[in-house]
């Protein structure tokens, strides 16, 4: 094992260098072997599994990296804890209504994902969120507990409201949410026309505004919802129509990932005002869906930045509820069913991306020689003797000097005064410079400006097999920081400070921002690659909407995707095997035909053999690997 200031690396150090105890949430840790391992419960009881294991049945059953892995205990888990939260803040603040969580489809719209919601969910009464015709049909498909709410969210046209309404017909509880005056006029003449009355809820545009990534679209920019006077609007002309009995819901939305408690206790104050007011104009409501917000830390900060969030779920539960309370009692309300739209912080935790890394470009130096050759230039022994003086009294001066120095050595060899091998000694040593210059920084008073970022800018290239825009498209979309370690080697220090770019052609095809105890960083600690054995990295907490937001960026498809279950004995079984996207499958996607490929490639290497430019034979294996390749992982595979 590595010394690191004057003691042995051990477990104990990774957890604390790349945060596992502070982002896992209790269900992730390190095993003695320097392992990360998924901590499942199970009947009361918790197992500790190694991904590193899970890794290895994967290949076994033939599946390459990388792969998205999803781990159905979890996800149960978080459903559970989401529903007994509520409950026990129910319990405690005497709560006279009942708490019933809803799923938005959209954070992660997979079908076992959102089978096994439903599935579980339903001791619960746990429903479904849904802002499209597609989503309502995957609810109205997916729930059988009539008790379990589907909240409509979105623009509704005519033939949204009929799936909606033959849904009350067969009595779900499906809630038409209006976020635009235009929507009623729909939900009214449809409802009219099939005989068939609609439980309706309004969507408020509340003031309150919100911290975090998402803080711009709160209040009077929100982009949905009704202002005072469309709600004014709508309870005239539900009265007009003699409706007014089927508005039984108030729905408000005042931002994802809330970082800040105190955003979301304000939230619930302004919404009770209206909740008060619409109940003393008639409308009966009895529902109050507070809408989403709930926070993951993502950083494990546990303070109000945008990535993290300052507050727990029993928090959570107990300061909406006690809001809620204390509000309707002074006004004598009676307490409504709360309905929360918890997306990001039920699937985030369940779903691991895992990767391996292919090669990396390390920003050091190749040796340096004991001296230099004879007959060297004036500007390369200026080099190495700005590499000799070097100490921590001029670090600032000989990083000045060494860049002057290799850059007079680039000119001289653009106008062929220097050779190749030359240059390349000049580099090596310019590294050197500013690599020992690295190690030096930690003894001086102040750093100086210029060398801040000399992490950064000498940070190594790490390579790994997969795609950010496929996989992690928040990264690059928002800047979303995901947790990311290695699931291996954590008795051992990692020596290097990295970045780490996926397989695509393009210069945001990186990841390069990280979480640590000080902060955001932009290295990752990483290890020396080992000769004929893998490296695997595993980037956490991304069930919420990476699935769905993936693109095709340089055809890279789907990854496979394994679920697996933990059991009371502690072993895991693969309970599905999804195969990732092959080249002919993407092809498809835009608009290729494989098939016609194929042909085109087969008539092509045909006029080769008549020109006789390959033999028949060669004929064969052209065609046989182009079918292959057609049939194959769109990932990097090894041989």
């Amino acid at each position: 094992m590595n010394d690191h200031q004057g003691h042995s690396w051990s477990i104990v150090d990774s957890a604390s260098l790349y945060g596992v105890n502070d982002w896992g949430a209790g269900y992730f840790g390190l095993s003695e072997k320097g392992e990360i391992t998924v901590i499942a419960p199970h009947n009361g009881r918790s197992h500790q599994i190694s991904l590193l294991d899970i890794v290895a049945g994967l290949e076994q059953r033939g599946h390459a990296m990388p792969v998205l892995l999803r781990i159905e205990n979890l996800l149960d888990q978080r459903i559970t804890y989401l529903n007994e939260s509520f409950a026990e803040a129910i319990r405690q603040m005497n709560y006279q209504g009942e708490y019933r969580g809803v799923f938005p489809i959209k954070v992660n719209q997979q079908c076992h994902v959102v089978e096994e919601i439903a599935k579980f969910g339903s001791q619960y009464h746990h429903g479904l969120e849904a802002g499209s015709k597609a989503e309502l049909i995957i609810a109205m498909s997916h729930l059988q507990d009539r008790e379990a709410c589907i909240i409509c969210n979105g623009y509704k046209d005519a033939e949204f409201i009929q799936l909606g309404l033959h849904a009350r017909k067969l009595g779900l509880k499906c809630f038409f949410v209006i976020e635009t005056p235009s929507e009623l006029g729909i939900i009214l003449e449809q409802s009219k026309r099939l005989g068939i009355e609609p439980l309706i809820g309004v969507r408020l545009k509340l003031a309150a505004k919100v911290e975090g990534h998402w803080f711009e679209d709160s209040g009077d920019r929100s982009l949905f919802g009704l202002t005072v006077t469309q709600l004014v609007d709508v309870l005239d002309r539900l009265r007009e129509a003699e409706m007014l009995h089927c508005l039984q819901l108030m729905h408000y939305h005042i931002g994802s990932q809330i970082p800040n408690i105190r955003n979301i206790r304000d939230g619930v104050q302004e919404a009770c005002r209206y909740y008060v007011d619409l109940v003393k104009e008639g409308a009966p409501l009895g529902h109050l869906d507070l809408g989403g917000g709930l926070a993951v830390d993502y950083t494990g900060a546990r303070t109000n930045e945008t990535h993290s969030k300052n507050y727990s779920l029993e928090e959570y539960c107990v300061d909406i509820v006690e809001t809620i309370t204390e509000a309707l009692n002074n006004s004598d309300i009676p307490h409504p069913t709360l309905i929360t739209e918890s997306g990001r912080a039920t699937v985030a935790y369940s779903s691991v991306l895992l990767f391996n890394i292919l090669d990396v470009s390390y920003f050091k130096s190749n040796g340096i020689p004991d001296q230099l050759p004879e007959d060297c230039t004036e500007s390369l022994d200026n080099l190495w003797a700005t590499l000799q003086s070097l100490n921590d009294t001029n670090l600032q001066e000989c990083c000045n000097d060494a860049a002057h120095y290799r850059e007079d050595m680039r000119r001289m060899f653009r106008q062929g005064q220097v050779q190749l091998r030359e240059l390349a000694l000049a580099e090596n040593l310019y590294l050197e410079v500013l690599q020992r210059t690295r190690l030096l920084l930690p003894s001086l008073r102040r750093i100086p400006p210029e060398l801040a970022n000399l992490d950064e800018a000498l940070a190594d290239i790490y390579y790994g097999n997969f795609s950010l825009f496929q996989s992690l498209p928040d990264s690059w979309a928002i800047d979303q920081i995901f947790p990311v370690m290695p699931i291996h080697r954590l008795t051992e220090a990692p020596t290097n400070k990295a970045i780490i770019a996926d397989l695509t052609c393009d210069s945001d095809g990186k990841l390069d921002l990280f979480a640590n105890a000080d902060g955001e960083t932009r290295t990752l600690p990483l290890h020396d690659l080992k000769e004929g054995e893998e490296y695997y990295l595993g980037v956490f907490l991304v069930g919420a909407y990476q699935e769905t937001l993936g693109d095709l960026h340089n055809l890279f498809g789907d990854t496979h995707v394994v679920s697996v279950r933990i059991d009371g004995e502690g072993q895991f079984e693969f309970v599905e095997e999804i195969q990732g996207d092959t080249i002919g499958d993407v092809l498809s996607y835009v608009e290729y035909n494989p098939k016609e490929l194929y042909e085109k490639f087969r008539i092509c290497a045909e006029t080769a053999v008549r020109s006789g430019s390959i033999s028949v034979a060669e004929r064969q294996r052209m065609l046989k690997t182009f079918s292959n390749s057609l049939n194959g992982y769109t990932y990097f595979e090894r041989d």
